[in-house]
């Protein structure tokens, strides 16, 4: 049975190339079928409606921080689940129609992500360019084909599709910038525990003083260790908001699961969104996913012992 991924294209995209990632390390089969879309939230959309089988988005930057577009579309509609993540170094070239000279650039396209991770570049190389703003770094590429504007800033691989020159790489400001991707799909049984896992939700709380505090309270009692925790408005109603929380482990780990269930008990909504082996950084280019949870073992070997009538040390 043929699989499909949706992602944001076109072809020379950041996405793309997790795609390809994904698919050479066994994730997705061989013969995937690529469904490329305007945007990660369309990608998502694709995989709650059934029409594709997966979607390949951005998460993360290392420089930018949360893709929030994708933040937002976890939140709406049915419930999606990420199984698998992936860092993509992020590198750009200036890329140009052949014959065109540095001189002779007078507009500039790239995502607007892009744009600001080589804004000590462009300051220095092409102060007074006007930027044209793209749906996608590989649209760029093909916009500058296309004779719309005179440059832009995407990976090599879309100035090879769009048969354009490359007249610099390597422009971002921060040469080990990252971009963190995972793979969605409909909820399924998340990936066998790894030990080095990640686990994600999406919360509101009570609108009451400290239930933020309470919330996470059902982590720190559990010595279940948060690595990142994100706010994002609701559109329901103003000053209301969404937590994005990840932890360290596995829903399959006991401490993680009592605290999702005590999470799940306290907050007004609470959304699943998978727990997956990690791969990408925290606190530093393939860091660890954070300190593990403590393993539950002893006390409820303690627990079951005293159900039986018995008294242990």
């Amino acid at each position: 049975m043929s699989v499909t991924v949706a992602y944001l294209g076109p072809r020379g995209t950041f996405t793309e190339q997790a795609v390809l990632d994904f698919t050479a390390a066994g994730h997705l089969p061989d013969d995937v079928e690529h469904r490329t879309v305007a945007s990660p939230a369309a990608a998502l959309e694709l995989v709650r409606t059934g029409d594709v089988d997966v979607a390949c988005v951005a998460l993360e930057s290392s420089v930018d921080g949360p893709v929030t577009q994708t933040f937002d579309a976890f939140t709406v509609g049915r419930n999606i689940q990420i199984i698998r993540e992936h860092d993509v170094p992020v590198a750009f070239t200036l890329l140009v129609r052949p014959g065109t000279a540095l001189a002779d650039i007078r507009t500039l396209t790239c995502h607007p992500v892009a744009f600001n991770q080589t804004a000590d570049w462009r300051a220095a190389t092409l102060p007074d360019v006007t930027f044209v703003a793209a749906s996608s770094n590989g649209a760029g590429a093909a916009a500058v084909a296309a004779g719309e504007v005179d440059a832009a800033l995407a990976p090599a691989r879309a100035g090879e599709l769009n048969d354009l020159v490359t007249l610099a790489e390597g422009i971002n400001d921060l040469p080990d910038a990252r971009t963190r991707f995972v793979l969605v799909t409909l909820p399924q049984t998340p990936p066998a525990r790894t030990g080095n896992d990640r686990t994600a939700m999406v919360l509101r709380v009570p609108n009451e003083p400290a239930s933020l505090v309470m919330a996470l309270m059902e982590l720190a009692t559990r010595r279940v260790d948060m690595s990142r925790i994100e706010s994002r408005p609701t559109r329901e109603k103003a000053g209301t908001y969404n937590f994005h929380v990840e932890i360290a482990g596995h829903l399959d780990d006991p401490a993680v699961a009592e605290a999702l269930a005590g999470l799940y008990r306290y907050c007004e909504k609470f959304r699943y969104l998978g727990s997956w082996p990690q791969e990408g950084w925290v606190g530093g280019v393939h860091g660890p996913a954070g300190s593990m949870p403590p393993d539950y073992a002893g006390s409820r070997q303690w627990i079951d012992a005293l159900r039986r009538g018995e008294q242990r040390p």
